[in-house]
Parts: C-alpha cells; structure tokens; sequence
C-alpha cells in the first residue's frame, strides 16, 4: 500500500503547483541568481589581450584546462571574472572535511551543533580566500609569462587580477549560499550545473557541423548518441537504486494495549556520494592544471611534460582522475553515513536487524554492506567519468559531451526535481491542515 506521501506525490499537477506561491519565488529566485552568474562569465578581467589569450588558450584546451573551462561556463577561455569559479570553495570544503576526521578540536565543534556547524562554515571561507589567492596569483604570473597576453605586466596587473578573481569566487560562493537558502536545490552544484549546461547546444550543433562537413562519419554520429543516450538512462538507473535493510521493531506493552510491533526500512543508496566525487577530483587537480596550462610553453621541461601528461585520454590524467573518484567516494560516504551512529540511533529506537545483534554487531554489518555499495559505486562513477573520454579521443568530440558533464547535469537536476516535489508535497500537508482546522472550527 502507498504511503500518504506517495499519494501525495502521485497527486501533484499543475494546479497543485500554481497554488505553491512560495515554490514559485524561489524558483524564479533560482533562475535570477544563475542568470547573474551567466553574466559574470562574459566580463574579462582588466589588462588582458583577448585575441594573444585565446591563441594560447586554444593550443592548451585539451586535458584538465578543457574541463575547468566546461565547469566554469566557458569564463576560463575568456579570462572573465569568474574564472576561478567555485572551485577554491570546494577544495576548501575538501581540505576542512580531511581536518575534520583528524584534528580534535574540528571534531568538537562538528558534534557542537548549529554553533559548531557556523563556525566549520566561516573556516571554510576564509580558507576559500587563501586558496582564491594562491590560484589567482599563480594565474596572473602565468599571464605575464605568456607572450602579448598582458598589456601593461607589473605589481599593478597582478594585484588586479588577484583582487578581480578573488572577488568573484567570493560572490559565487554567496550566491551558491543565498540560492540554497532562498532558492532551490543545492546552489554550488546548481552554478557548476549551469555553466555545462550553457555551452551543451554549442558542443551540440558543432557535431553536427563536423558530421555534416565530413569530418565525423555518419555511423560514429549515431555512436556518440546512442553512448550519450544510454549513459544517460544508466545514470538515472543508478541513481536510483537502492539497497533497502528491513528493520524490525519489538511489540511491547502499553496498559492494555499492545503497541509496536511495526517494520520498516533502511535505505541505501548504490551511490551515496552522489556526483560530488568528480567535481571534488576536478577541483584539487584544478591548480597544477592551470599553472601549468599557462606556462607550459615559457616554462621548464618538465612543466611541459606534464601539460602533455595531462591531456585528454592520457594514461596519467585517467590514472588520477580515476584514482581521486574513487578516494572521494568512500571518504564522501564516509561522511554522510555513519554505521556507528546509526547502529547507536536503532538501539535507542528499539529497532534491529533481524538476525543480527543491535549495537557493534550491527554497525560492522552496516559499515560491510555500505562497503560493498560504496566499491560498486565508485567503479561506476569512475567507468561513466571515463569511459566516453575514449569516445571522444577518437572522434574528437566536444568536451561538454563527455562523462563527467551529463553525470553533473543528471544528478543535478534529478536533486532539483525532488527538492521542487518535496516543496509541493509540502504545500499540500499545509493546505490540508487549514482545512482541518477550519472544519473543526464550525464543528
């Protein structure tokens, strides 16, 4: 039998939906914010020779450089404001997150509540500045390394752009926030999700172009499609799937009555991480990949092996891709599941296992299952990140086509749905009760 949520659900339609005023503001909110976000990635930073810039750029797109460009909406390859995007917050989180398991004090204000939570918070942004600074200033030297790239090199010219990107991650970083608060789904991922999705038409109608001009054969047009449709559709497939643990809860005696006795279920998620291990991997390969994607060619040879390492579909770059996909995938995990507090909240609850004793019994079984899910999770994660870049290789595809991009697109927007459904689920509990009380009131 459905429950009265999924009755709920099974109930919403576009009336439901123009009734939920509240849903509607932060919905458009949503679309505002990001609409100021496309903006910012049109605006250069000062002191820059756009056409010199774009010539180095594009003999450097290839590898980790073309897919900082995709996550930033195309800022990187204009040099805009928000180049550095939220990328310095996310390694930021990364790096307070690690501290966080080993560092005592870190671990006190975690278990600190809403207290400790605000002060973690205000760590990670002014570690975000820092991190601003260190990859804006390593951006500007690069620059004037560069030939013809700076008009007027100098202290003037870094301090700009260090100050000019700076600001902008900072801005990003509020505006993910306010999206969160104000709007709906997660606006960090919301704002990455954007910039892909901007330039999806363009690496669209560029396929096209090269299959019309010759350059890509008809049956491989039909390959990257079909690979595109069906990655999607094991996404979506994945992302849904679950691993529910049944959960028993003793009868007991109430005065004459006999209560409990209910059963109900645990769930856990094949992939538990979600899509924050690629972009976590992206970030802390996002420094070493612009410095030396500016420098390579004024820079030392062995900056210029590594540039070459890293390019798309070489075995370097797939061996540390991969190898950080699947570390953030178990640490993630780590994170949001606790099989120890969880075991701890079922004893407390008077809930069990069947056929496995509460307490540390049951939080070595959780910590084996999750284990189990985590390892096919991460191994799919890293095949759907991975996988198409061989595709594109070979056909030489836009980068806004590959793995990484439709994950982020799909689990994004599949968050955003169920955010917009809870929304209106909720609506519906709330419109119920007035009436309720409102009946109770003429009674």
């Amino acid at each position: 039998m459905a429950s009265a949520a999924e009755q709920l659900a099974a109930n919403i339609n576009l009336s439901a939906f123009g009734k939920a005023k509240e849903l509607q503001q932060r919905i458009w909110f949503t679309i505002l914010a990001l609409i100021v976000y496309r903006l910012g990635t049109y605006i250069p930073i000062p002191g820059i020779n756009i056409d010199a810039y774009a010539q180095i750029f594009e003999s450097q797109s290839g590898g980790l450089l073309g897919m900082i460009n995709t996550f930033s909406g195309g800022a990187v390859s204009r040099l805009a404001v928000f180049t550095l995007t939220v990328m310095p917050y996310i390694s930021a989180s990364i790096i307070m997150q690690l501290m966080q398991a080993s560092v005592p004090s870190l671990q006190a204000l975690k278990k600190d509540g809403e207290a400790g939570r605000k002060t973690l918070n205000q760590y990670t942004r002014y570690l975000t500045v820092i991190l601003a600074i260190v990859q804006a200033f390593s951006i500007a030297i690069s620059l004037q390394n560069s030939p013809n790239v700076v008009l007027d090199p100098g202290l003037f010219f870094q301090a700009s752009t260090v100050i000019t990107l700076v600001s902008g991650t900072m801005f990003l970083m509020w505006l993910g926030e306010q999206i969160t608060a104000r709007g709906v789904g997660n606006g960090i991922s919301l704002i990455i999700f954007a910039g892909i999705v901007s330039a999806l038409p363009g690496a669209v109608v560029q396929t096209l172009t090269m299959a019309q001009q010759g350059s890509l054969a008809p049956i491989a047009l039909l390959v990257i499609f079909a690979l595109a449709v069906g990655v999607i559709l094991f996404i979506v497939f994945i992302e849904r799937s679950q691993r529910r643990l049944l959960i028993q809860y003793p009868k007991r005696q109430q005065g004459n009555k006999m209560m409990g006795g209910d059963s109900s279920f645990l769930p856990l998620k094949l992939n538990t991480a979600g899509v924050i291990p690629p972009i976590f991997a992206s970030s802390l390969l996002l420094l070493p990949a612009t410095m030396a994607g500016f420098s390579a060619q004024s820079g030392p040879d062995w900056l210029r092996v590594v540039v070459s390492a890293l390019g798309d579909g070489k075995p370097l770059y797939m061996i540390v891709y991969a190898t950080g996909i699947i570390f953030f995938a178990f640490f993630y995990t780590s994170i949001v599941f606790n099989p120890k507090d969880t075991a701890d909240n079922l004893r407390k609850n008077g809930g069990f296992l069947p056929g496995i004793r509460p307490g540390d019994r049951t939080a070595v079984y959780l910590d084996y299952v999750l284990t189990r899910l985590t390892t096919i999770g991460a191994i799919y994660l890293a095949a759907v990140c991975l996988m198409p870049v061989f595709v594109m290789k070979w056909y030489a595809v836009p980068y806004y086509l590959g793995g990484t991009s439709i994950l982020i697109v799909v689990s994004v927007t599949m968050d955003t749905v169920a955010q917009i459904q809870s929304h209106l689920i909720a609506h519906q509990y709330e419109g119920l009760i007035k009436k309720s009380k409102m009946r109770g009131r003429r009674r």
